[in-house]
């Protein structure tokens, strides 16, 4: 508690002229204003709103008017309205027993495998995360209903609480995905093409958490489900083939050109809501305004996030923080190999203290212009950002989905982060192949033309 006051102290000693910092000293100290009100136990929105006010009114001469108009022109963006209408979508599929008829579908497909139930569970995140473009989301929909039929079909708790936990992650990586929404909105990179390049990475890392959770069962002897006929297949299709249809309508309407990502997410919520409303019923129109306002709650934090994000990237671009660590980072004559190195430790150490849609709004304005004067692609750098976040999603003390599957499974952090090894060295190894690897996340956009 005695730590940021000494810092603020110092930065209003810096203001009265009672003490001159260098610029190498002041950025310092502005990182250290935010990580130690963060360790308080403040909300990162507020902990990096005091941090901006901080820097601004005691460390820079920079004029309040040209802040408050980059307030508003930072915020004023088209794409970051696909963030409210994602979210929405992704409530009304959550709520509406789309997750459920997806699961019997995946079942249907592999149940009859070493540990059907859990390769259920990673077919049906897959799915599932193609549609609601957040992870919590994902663990919340998929776990609360296979995690009490894995226990009941006598698969150990740790088990499939280790499974849920990481393949839910993948609801960030497979479009559409709202952090990568935000790190386009940050760097003015191009939502659609992040949406096309996540998709052979998001496929292939299910594909290899189903493989681990295949081994892991084989072994142990899992239970396995008798093998569906052809025609219970279909049935399972056809009952989940309206959720599925809106992998379609984002991914088909963005790539035909037919519409925008942002009106993609407004089509999505739409078609959610008739989905779980008139289609299935099982969402009630009294339920309706209970999702509103949840869906509402969640948009107005992450706006608030990025409004301060906005600011403190403003600030560091003034202070020429991004261009002085390109510079110095070419003077040592690091590489694109030693700084990719670099960016996933950084990534994966603040994955410890933060949030992954905090972390995209402050580190990719910082990083990104490193990585482009390195010759690194936009798109490839973005993908690799949103592993890096999955993989935070997945480890204590602040990952997300921890906290969500320990609820939904009633077991403590401590043994649920026991729990997930397995599959988090899966996602670590993926995660260097991701980043030395350009060609998994470039090698469609570049098919399609884009």
């Amino acid at each position: 508690m005695l730590l940021p006051v000494l810092i603020v102290a110092l930065c209003f000693a810096h203001a009265a002229h009672v003490i001159t910092l260098p610029q190498g000293l002041r950025v310092f100290i502005v990182f250290a204003l935010l990580i130690s009100l963060m360790l308080t136990g403040m909300p990162i929105s507020i902990a990096l709103g005091l941090t901006v006010l901080s820097f601004m009114f005691t460390l820079t001469d920079v004029r309040t008017e040209s802040v408050a108009l980059k307030l508003f022109t930072g915020i004023e963006n088209f794409e970051i309205m696909a963030i409210p209408f994602f979210i929405l979508a992704g409530n009304f599929l959550t709520h509406g027993g789309v997750a459920r008829r997806m699961i019997t579908f995946a079942t249907s497909l592999v149940g009859h495998w070493y540990g059907g139930l859990a390769l259920s569970g990673v077919v049906a995140c897959a799915l599932f995360a193609a549609i609601s473009g957040s992870s919590p989301a994902t663990v919340v929909a998929i776990g609360s209903v296979i995690l009490p039929a894995m226990v009941a079909q006598g698969f150990p708790k740790r088990f499939g609480a280790g499974v849920i936990t990481t393949s839910g992650s993948l609801g960030i990586l497979i479009p559409p995905s709202i952090p990568m929404v935000l790190y386009a909105v940050s760097t003015n990179s191009s939502v659609g093409k992040l949406f096309i390049a996540g998709i052979v990475p998001g496929l292939a890392l299910a594909t290899l958490l189903g493989m681990t959770t295949f081994y892991r069962a084989w072994r142990n002897d899992y239970p396995r489900m008798p093998k569906a006929t052809f025609m219970e297949r279909l049935d399972a299709f056809r009952k989940s083939i309206w959720g599925i249809l809106l992998i379609v309508i984002v991914i088909g309407g963005i790539y035909s050109g037919l519409f925008t990502p942002t009106e993609a997410a407004a089509v999505s919520a739409v078609y959610a809501f008739i989905v779980a409303v008139f289609i299935y019923k099982d969402l009630k129109l009294r339920d309706v305004p209970r999702v509103l306002l949840s869906s509402a709650n969640l948009s107005a934090m992450l706006l608030y996030i990025i409004t301060n994000a906005v600011l403190f990237s403003f600030l560091m671009t003034y202070e020429n923080v991004p261009q002085a660590l390109a510079q110095w980072m070419i003077d040592q004559g690091l590489g694109w190999i030693g700084f990719l190195l670099l960016v996933n430790i950084l990534l994966l150490l603040a994955g410890n203290v933060m949030e992954p849609s905090s972390i995209i709004l402050i580190m990719a304005p910082i990083l990104f212009p490193v990585a482009v004067k390195l010759g690194i692609d936009p798109i490839h750098f973005g993908i690799l950002m949103t592993v890096n976040m999955e993989v935070g999603l997945c480890h204590p003390p602040v990952g997300l989905n921890l906290y969500v599957a320990s609820g939904i499974a009633k077991m403590g952090i401590t043994e649920l982060t026991v729990a997930v090894w397995p599959w988090l060295l899966t996602m670590l190894g993926f995660l260097v192949v991701v980043t030395y690897w350009p060609g998994l996340s470039l090698w469609l956009p570049r098919l399609l033309g884009m």
